[in-house]
């Protein structure tokens, strides 16, 4: 069987839907997303597996008539912290995510199912750049509490993929470069990145950097406490309000920016305003993390969905221009980025590392 028909299967679930991929050494050769019913979702994510595995097989399997598996890459979850690049999915690896003890996102599911089928076809399973990859220096671990340390919990494989592929567009080695990186997306994440190492970043999830069409980003620290204790609210309904029901959400009851992009357009004042809010903080965290590379970068970069949209970027660059160089990579480029992290491996360009 020739090469050209060796595939690495790529899989990214999401809240209410998993993508997934059969990636060659070439590119994509189909792409799938497989949609699935909310009220048939359990409220855990690891619970989800046979659900959205079932639904996944009955779309898989009549891709692989003329494919040869070569291994399977899952998105990863919410790991412990550790250093970038592809992991074998071991049975640590395995037990940590089915664990009730860890936070629940749907990107735990990635190297559950990616093992599953893996198994299936008696190849290796990874996953690329999870979520917690942790290259801080010790000055960006700093809250100002002691009794609380900043995470980084970031959109690291996209960050990663396209620090990449900045460093061609600007013809530097990738371990000669500085950049600013923004993923502006569902959630927003910007990060200082030498050398390929996230060394600062917002935390992504909860209470840091920018407001997103999502999320809260960071918060006047006392009318939030004010309202942690007013007995209005739950622990649970509260950490669902700032990660799911905040940002262009809170203020235009969607976190579609396109819409809010329109209603802006026909004059909705609250629309134009959240949007512009949004842009405007990113614009700061941006700032910010050049400010942490002491203004020596070689370009800010810009992904993530929101970087399709030219207005979003009209409105944001003239706030950055005066950092120099920007470059735009629009999109996520996840199952992509799998992809090639499993083809590294497979290809002995690189080590992959092991989960403990």
């Amino acid at each position: 069987m020739s090469s050209a028909t060796e595939v690495v299967i790529v899989i990214n679930p999401g809240s209410t839907s998993t993508k997934f991929a059969l990636w060659s050494r070439s590119g994509c050769v189909v792409e799938k997303s497989v949609r699935h019913d909310a009220a048939r979702l359990s409220s855990r994510a690891a619970d989800q597996f046979d659900y959205r595995r079932e639904l996944i097989d009955t779309e898989l399997q009549p891709l692989l008539s003329d494919k040869k598996v070569v291994g399977v890459a899952g998105r990863g979850g919410l790991l412990k912290p550790l250093a970038g690049g592809t992991y074998h999915i071991n049975q640590a690896m395995l037990d940590y995510l089915r664990s009730p003890d860890i936070a629940d996102h749907a990107s735990n599911l990635g190297a559950l199912l990616a093992d599953h089928y893996a198994r299936r076809f008696s190849v290796e399973a990874y996953v690329v750049d999870p979520v917690t990859v942790d290259e801080f220096h010790d000055l960006a671990r700093l809250s100002g509490v002691p009794w609380i340390q900043r995470k980084s919990r970031a959109h690291a494989l996209n960050i990663k993929a396209v620090s990449r592929l900045a460093a061609i567009e600007i013809g530097k080695p990738l371990v000669d470069t500085s950049f600013v990186i923004a993923h502006l997306g569902g959630g927003i994440s910007i990060g200082a990145i030498v050398g390929g190492r996230i060394i600062d970043v917002n935390d992504a999830l909860h209470g840091m950097g920018p407001y997103s069409p999502e999320r809260a980003g960071a918060l006047p620290i006392g009318p939030l406490v004010e309202h942690c204790f007013s007995g209005k609210v739950t622990k649970e309904e509260l950490l669902d309000e700032l990660a799911r029901k905040s940002g262009l959400m809170g203020y235009c009851g969607t976190s579609d920016a396109r819409e809010v992009l329109q209603r802006a357009h026909n004059g909705d004042g609250i629309a134009n305003l959240a949007l512009r809010g949004m842009i405007y903080q990113c614009a700061k965290e941006i700032g910010a993390m050049a400010a942490v590379l002491e203004g020596k970068l070689d370009a800010v970069v810009i992904t993530g969905g929101l970087a399709h949209s030219e207005e979003i970027l009209a409105i944001l660059k003239p706030y950055i221009a005066f950092l120099g160089r920007i470059l735009v990579f629009p999109g996520e480029g996840e199952l992509e980025a799998l992809a090639a992290g499993a083809f590294r491996v497979i290809d002995g360009e690189e080590a992959a590392k092991g989960y403990s």
